[in-house]
């Protein structure tokens, strides 16, 4: 690859950014789909968040899939012929099929296009954890680093982004089969809050916590014993359609740690059909090991 090849990034649309993140970070959006009442509608790009979240509370299901093979034959093909490289930072392989119909299409596109510089990296993240990769991503890259710098950057922030989330009802995760050792969770005592992360890309029941008070502490503490110098950070929270319940959440982290940068935002449609109201969750970047 030459000095003069412009590097193109790719995400999809389960990192939970706002259609204008990519708009100006010249960052191709590659949505996951959302089905309400039999409509189709591209995450982030024509369903506002809202709208699920309003679906779900008025007893409706919403379902979601992967993008399709043809969208990233599209996107691939273009990067082919452009002649310059690329980097996919996918959703994790553990939530969806969206890596592996990647990594699929890629090996299409290459029998057609032996040139095609493309390297995607299975972030084994989710939502703004997924998204605060391509954030620092695009840093990178904006900063004038090689391809490679760029790739190992977004692989090391991949592997070492913490998840700590806790959501209203296990039911829809367990539904839509995103849960990861779910059955001892569900059900249960009034008041009592699942403590959630992700571990190696799966979503995994940490902790039952009685009431939210007590939980968010504990979700402070998590984040005291595993956080790498937070007050240098810039940290995540995401949010299922509870705007005060992640300002509340800040207020506190900048209280306890000392904590300067934020990147607060709704959670998604496609991770919220999931996730579902009052989801609420915090990312940071673990200490080394």
């Amino acid at each position: 690859m030459n000095n003069m090849t412009t590097i193109k990034l790719f995400a999809d649309s389960a990192c939970d950014l706002p259609l204008e993140f990519f708009e100006e970070n010249n960052v191709t959006l590659i949505p996951l789909k959302v089905y309400i009442d039999d409509q189709e509608f591209e995450d982030i790009v024509t369903i506002p968040s809202k709208q699920v979240f309003d679906g779900i509370r008025a007893g409706k299901m919403p379902k979601t899939s992967q993008p399709t093979p043809q969208a990233f034959e599209k996107v691939f093909s273009e990067l082919a012929i452009s002649g310059d490289a690329g980097i996919y930072i996918a959703f994790s392989s553990q939530l969806s099929g969206t890596y592996q119909t990647a990594e699929m299409v890629k090996k299409q596109v290459l029998e057609e296009y032996p040139n095609l510089d493309l390297t995607i990296i299975d972030s084994k993240c989710a939502s703004i954890g997924y998204g605060l990769v391509v954030q620092k991503t695009v840093e990178k890259l904006k900063a004038g680093a090689s391809k490679e710098e760029i790739v190992q950057a977004a692989i090391f922030n991949s592997q070492h982004m913490e998840h700590l989330f806790t959501v209203e009802d296990l039911d829809y995760l367990a539904k839509g089969g995103r849960l990861s050792k779910a059955s001892a969770f569900l059900g249960g005592l009034l008041n009592i809050k699942p403590l959630l992360h992700v571990e190696d890309g799966k979503l995994i029941p940490m902790e039952k916590i009685r009431g939210k008070k007590k939980l968010i502490q504990r979700m402070l503490d998590v984040m005291a014993e595993r956080g790498d110098t937070l007050q240098n950070q810039c940290i995540g929270i995401c949010h299922g359609d509870d705007e005060e319940a992640a300002l509340n959440l800040k207020k506190m982290i900048e209280d306890r740690f000392g904590v300067k940068d934020f990147y607060i935002n709704i959670i998604g449609s496609a991770v919220g059909s999931h996730a579902g109201p009052g989801t609420l969750a915090v990312f940071f970047l673990n200490k080394l090991s």
